[in-house]
């Protein structure tokens, strides 16, 4: 392994072992439950808006290393930022862990790090799973969405 990908395997695995933003938050504006059933991994993600922005984001729940840590990294990356840039963001990461090519400019940060995922199609919902529940809370979806079912 080089050492960017120990540096990788680091990074998710420290978010793993220590989330950041899990919890719950008082209050919140939208709260939506997600479920990957092939896997077992589940979680709750919470936000609260100020505005069009995401002021404050956090996540409850289990799941395996990639899920739990790709929560976590979502949740520091996605404070602060309007609907519109989550929208852009989580394109960039979706394509970044399937692995099609993205014409985007936009700086992933710790978010590469997930880009291993592509090659292990298995682990790809895993990654994904608390992006599609941010995104369908943004929706104003309520209740509960599963990775095997269109949001």
């Amino acid at each position: 392994m080089s050492g960017v990908e120990d540096l990788y395997q680091e990074m998710i695995l420290d978010h793993y072992k220590s989330p950041r933003n899990f919890g719950k938050l008082e209050n919140p504006d939208s709260e939506i439950e997600g479920r990957n059933p092939l896997c077992g991994d589940h979680l709750v993600v919470q936000m609260r808006f100020e505005k069009d922005q995401i002021a404050e984001v956090a996540f409850e729940g289990d799941g395996c290393a990639i899920s739990k840590a790709s929560a976590s990294v979502m949740t520091e990356t996605i404070r602060g930022m309007t609907r519109g840039e989550f929208q852009e963001v989580f394109a960039v990461f979706q394509a970044l862990v399937t692995g099609v090519e993205s014409d985007s400019v936009l700086e992933l940060g710790k978010l590469a790090a997930f880009g291993g995922v592509a090659a292990f199609p298995a682990r790809v919902k895993c990654a994904v799973l608390a992006w599609h529940t941010a995104k369908a809370a943004l929706e104003g979806h309520k209740g509960s969405i599963s990775t095997e079912e269109k949001v």
